[in-house]
This record gives C-alpha cells, structure tokens and sequence, in this order.
C-alpha cells in the first residue's frame, strides 16, 4: 500500500515523531486532500498534552489545512480532484455549508468532529476529512496565505463582522500577536476606525502598517482612559491570553459596546456596575462553519489581509510546534507539506 510521512503524537504528553503511514482512503461522505501546507495552531498543544477529554491515540495534530482534493469518497458529488480546499478546526458544523445545502448531510446536525482531535489532521502529507468540512480556496491565495486563515483568520474575521459595529465605528483590537496582527487587518479592511493596543512604543510602526488608525501603548497609558477619551470603542476585540490586560482594557467600551473574547483566559476582573449602566457587555466568540472560512478566503483575498508567517518543512513539525508555543513566533508557524 502506498505510504505518505506524517507527524505523529502517540501518546499524552508524548513528542512529536515523524513517521510513515499507509495513505488513507476516504468513506462514504469524506474527502482525501494532499496537503501543501498546515498551520501550527497553539490548539494543537491539546493534542500534545492530552487535554481533550476522550482523545484516542496515536493521533496526527494540525487543522488548518490547505491543499488540494486529491480523492472523493461515495456520496460526494460537489468536491472534485484537483480543486484547492482548505480543512479549518470544525469537521461537523451546523448545517449552514454548501454540502447542507445540496442535501448532503452526514449526519452533521447531530455529532461533532473536530479536524485534529477527532481524526487525523493536516501534519501529514495526506488526510480523510468528511466533505461538509472542505472551503474552496481562491486562487488569489498561496497554501502558505490561505492556511492560518482556517482557524485563527476565521476566528478574528468572524468575530468582528458578526458584532454590532458598522463602518466608522470605533474597534480596538487588543494584541499584536498571532490573532492580533490579523485583526487590525481585519478591522481596518471592514471600514472601522481601528485602535491597536499593545505593550511597548515599537509596536506602534507594525500598527501602523497593519492598518491601524491609532495606537495606544498600554505600557505609557491607561488603554480604557485612552479609548474613553476617542468617544468609547463600540468593539474592543481582545486577541490576547492575559487577564490583567483584558482587565484593563474594559473599561475603554462605550455606550452599549462590546468587548469580544477569543483568547482564552482562566478568569478577568470585569466591572458589573459600568457594564449595567452603559449597556455594555462581554461575550466569547470561536471559530465557524466551512462556509464561514470560505467567506474568510475570499475577503482576504479581495480585500489583501494576510498572514505573517514562519515556515518549516515537514519534517522539522517538533521545532515548528516548540517555535510557536515559545510565543516568540512572528506571527504565526505554518508547515510547509509540499509544493
């Protein structure tokens, strides 16, 4: 049987080996991608350390995935080989993709798959992932462009445009980081007055270039006093993992305004009385349906957000996922499969 090298974590708190498998063949209602290139996600470390309950090992990480269909399984119609598809974090979605509506269920409306952890993901050279869970990738786009944009461009795209803000609104987006980087794009692209903040003056040039309009230095001043005194941000997007920094920064939200959490963070100090007397709030948002990474593709393609990468080979999969868990990733680590 044909064989394909894959990076594998075989057990909890295991390493990251390379090694060769047989090819997979795909099912009833699934898809083979070849894949080109595969985000380094810090997702994948619930993999790494076992941290989801009920994980089977050995188990191959990485779900943002880009490549192309290179077999369909019986019962998929709407997926041809050859076509460039992108793989994001959700396998199983919520009946709002193109294979929904084309009839083609699977069931999709009753269980939960998630690319990585339930079966097998992009740190290999091929992987089955079922149909509903494929977007077309445009042809504008490189693997290495498209492929972050299926968890952490979808997750901060998503977040923003499904919040109260319209063109000319003030959205401050909290982090410089991996998310961050793309949420000013983001926000700027959309047509809001876009805030960056972040710790330390030099971040003010990457701000800038990014799309930023503003930039605030958290180390120099007080973040909420600052947004408070631009009129109160109608979104404050907070892409970072520190609850002393998302602490301070809620304060900044105007009048009925809305700070919007996708770093995760055990806990934060939030003020119920300025939240109650303004109308304000705080909700979480994550991730998306296929067709909501599709939707991601095509506006960063249109529009020219894109993402600032570190690339490493296949084989070298253990030195990407240490690089990107250091935090000293610029901005985020993609795998590079093939060409």
């Amino acid at each position: 049987m044909a064989k394909m090298r894959a990076a594998v974590v075989s057990r909890a708190g295991g390493p990251i080996e390379l090694v060769e498998r047989d090819i997979p063949e795909p099912g009833f209602g699934q898809v083979r991608v070849k894949v080109q290139a595969c985000g380094v996600c810090h997702s994948d470390s619930m993999v790494k350390e076992g941290q989801w309950p009920g994980l089977v090992y050995p188990r191959i990480p990485g779900h943002e995935i880009v490549g192309l269909v290179d077999k369909v399984g019986d019962g998929v119609d709407w997926w041809k080989p050859g076509q460039r598809v992108g793989v994001g974090w959700h396998g199983n979605n919520c009946g709002h993709c193109d294979a929904c509506r084309a009839g083609k269920f699977f069931g999709c409306t009753v269980s939960l798959q998630v690319t990585g952890i339930s079966f097998d993901g992009g740190y290999a050279e091929y992987l089955v992932a079922p149909a509903i869970a494929l977007a077309l990738v445009p042809d504008g786009l490189t693997p290495f462009e498209a492929a972050p944009l299926m968890c952490a461009g979808i997750t901060v795209f998503n977040a923003l445009r499904n919040t109260d803000a319209r063109g000319g609104d003030l959205v401050a987006v909290l982090g410089l980081g991996g998310l961050g980087h793309l949420g000013v794009q983001y926000a700027a692209k959309m047509g809001f007055r876009t805030v960056a903040i972040a710790r330390g003056e030099d971040k003010g040039p990457l701000a800038k270039q990014l799309g930023a309009h503003l930039y605030i230095d958290s180390k120099a001043e007080d973040p909420a006093a600052a947004l408070q005194k631009l009129g109160g941000a109608k979104v404050i997007l907070s892409t970072v993992t520190a609850g002393d920094a998302m602490s301070a920064v809620h304060g900044g939200l105007g009048l009925s305004g809305t700070m919007v959490l996708i770093g995760a963070v055990s806990s934060m100090e939030i003020n119920p009385v300025f939240l109650l007397l303004g109308n304000r709030s705080v909700k979480g948002w994550y991730s998306g349906t296929a067709k909501d990474s599709q939707d991601t593709l095509n506006f960063s393609q249109l529009s020219g957000v894109r993402s600032m990468n570190e690339e490493y080979p296949l084989e070298k999969a253990p030195e990407a996922y240490e690089r990107m868990m250091s935090g000293k990733a610029r901005f985020r680590v993609v795998l590079k499969v093939a060409d």
